[in-house]
């Protein structure tokens, strides 16, 4: 039988290898694939699976095992990350009653459409459809055609290689605070220790061009094992923090509005701040787009719809709690001067080592992260270029990889693979460089991510599913959450942009 792997991130990874060929290939062509791919997968074991007596599942694949203990785990390990480190920030934009209550309500609204989703997962029919739908777009493609479908994978396209910018971004400020927080240590916390944070990026992007060469980067099982134990690891240092201050009688001044307009803030600039608060709470509460592919580790019996349901609500009832925490109580530690990010905007300044610490886990966590959500992008391109060059040896031949007299036969080298990636991360690396403003970068992500695939795609398939008619009851309740989503994405783009253009307006792209 299939044993779940607990690792999200490998995954979402994983899942993405037969998105080109779903899209290509006949479905004669698809199940031949299915079976060279599952016999690989048992000679070289890029997933840990435990095929016991032969038994497969109904589509051919290893039994699946997966539970709604394991499902959940998932979940809460793709949800908390990074994200959660702006909450302090967002709630100080919002105040008391607008932050707590926009945050719920993403996180209601996040509920409600997962379990739209989860009765996507089969095709017709959520329990009795006999057609798994392995991948978020072929779900998509299933239920809402071939257009959407395109749509849907330029979505996911741009979303990844955003994620690799902010990752990249968020990483390097990391660095930066660490050398900061010593400095700060040394000279007091008056001293001048401000540094660029170009070289930092430059490193990163340097040291992700090696580690991007890796084939099959699914292979390191243990690299989401880390990345959940650093992001509970970093949040937890995070609130640990807060409370301590709280507790302390430290905590900043608070009110019900949130900050405040007056000699430093206008009345615009703290609307476009409201939205941008509102995105960095949509990118912490997402996680749609990989509700397919963790579905799809679950046991046949009982139905999966049934199982994803009650592990949508364990983990969104976690981590909204979790979220609650960090930013309710970052926000009483701040007050309405709450840091962008709270482990990097130096509310916190001792004990030192523990700043550095959390620090320290945040570039751990990011630089594995930025290779898992980049794989999918590097197998798009390198799949579709096998498919239209089957005979060229630029994009097929795989060359050992030798030092000395010595061959290492489980790497290899691809002229395709190299140029590539390698231009891919460069891109990225100099768009981080000249765009390093964590908040709008977080902003602008949820934009691209909350509302396309936590809300719109969710919608229409449920619409489609159950074959509701337009103008309904129902169908006007459902339009109308779709409607009111898209305005909100809309205003939290335009924040972004208007805060990115902002930024770009004091500071100077690739000082270093």
């Amino acid at each position: 039988m299939q044993q779940p792997s607990h690792q999200v991130l490998a995954l979402f990874h994983f899942k993405f290898r037969t998105q080109a060929e779903e899209e290509k290939k006949s479905e004669t062509i698809l199940q031949s694939m299915a079976q060279e791919f599952r016999q690989e997968t048992l000679e070289s074991g890029p997933v840990s699976f435990n095929v016991a007596n032969g038994e497969l599942d109904d589509d051919g694949k290893p039994r699946r095992t997966g539970t709604m203990w394991t499902a959940s785990a998932h979940i809460i390990t793709a949800i908390i990350g990074s994200g959660v480190l702006s909450l302090a920030w967002s709630i100080a934009q919002l105040g008391w009653i607008a932050g707590v209550g926009a945050l719920l309500a993403f996180s209601c609204i996040t509920y409600y459409t997962s379990g739209l989703l989860a009765d996507c997962y089969r095709y017709p029919h959520p329990v009795n459809g006999g057609k798994r739908n392995y991948t978020y777009k072929a779900a998509v493609r299933a239920y809402l055609g071939e257009k959407k479908h395109k749509a849907c994978g330029f979505v996911q396209f741009i979303l990844l290689s955003g994620s690799a910018i902010g990752y990249t971004i968020t990483a390097s400020i990391s660095m930066r605070a660490i050398r900061e927080s010593n400095c700060y240590h040394k000279g007091g916390h008056g001293a001048s220790c401000k540094y660029s944070s170009s070289w930092y990026i430059l490193g990163l992007g340097i040291t992700e061009i090696f580690v991007s060469q890796i084939p099959n980067f699914h292979k390191l099982s243990w690299l989401s094992i880390i990345a959940a134990i650093m992001s509970f690891a970093y949040a937890a240092i995070g609130l640990g923090l807060a409370l301590v201050k709280v507790i302390s009688g430290d905590g900043g001044r608070t009110t019900l509005s949130g900050i405040e307009v007056g000699m430093n803030l206008t009345t615009e600039d703290k609307i476009w701040r409201m939205f941008r608060a509102i995105g960095d709470m949509a990118f912490a509460c997402a996680y749609s787009p990989i509700l397919i592919e963790i579905a799809d580790t679950l046991r046949s019996s009982p139905p999966e719809t049934n199982v994803m349901k009650k592990a949508n609500a364990i983990a969104v009832i976690t981590s909204t709690t979790f979220y609650m925490m960090c930013g309710c109580l970052g926000y009483a530690a701040f007050g309405n001067n709450a840091p962008g990010n709270m482990l990097t905007g130096f509310g916190f300044y001792e004990p030192f080592w523990l700043i550095d610490l959390a620090n320290l886990c945040i570039v751990v966590h990011l630089l594995g992260a930025y290779q898992v959500l980049s794989q999918p992008v590097f197998n798009t391109v390198e799949l579709w270029a096998k498919m239209r060059w089957p005979e060229s040896k630029f994009v097929s031949r795989e060359y050992p990889l030798s030092i000395g007299d010595k061959k290492f036969n489980n790497f290899s080298i691809n002229l395709l693979r190299v140029g590539w990636r390698t231009t891919f991360v460069v891109v990225v690396t100099v768009l981080a460089m000249a765009l390093p403003f964590f908040n709008d970068i977080l902003a602008l992500l949820g934009a691209l991510a909350y509302w396309p695939m936590a809300v719109y795609f969710p919608v229409e398939m449920h619409i489609a599913q159950n074959k509701i008619k337009r103008r309904s009851i129902r169908w006007l309740g459902l339009e109308i959450l779709n409607f009111v989503c898209f305005l909100i994405s809309i205003g939290v783009a335009c924040s972004a942009i208007q805060g990115l253009n902002q930024g770009l307006h004091t500071y100077k792209p690739f000082k270093f």
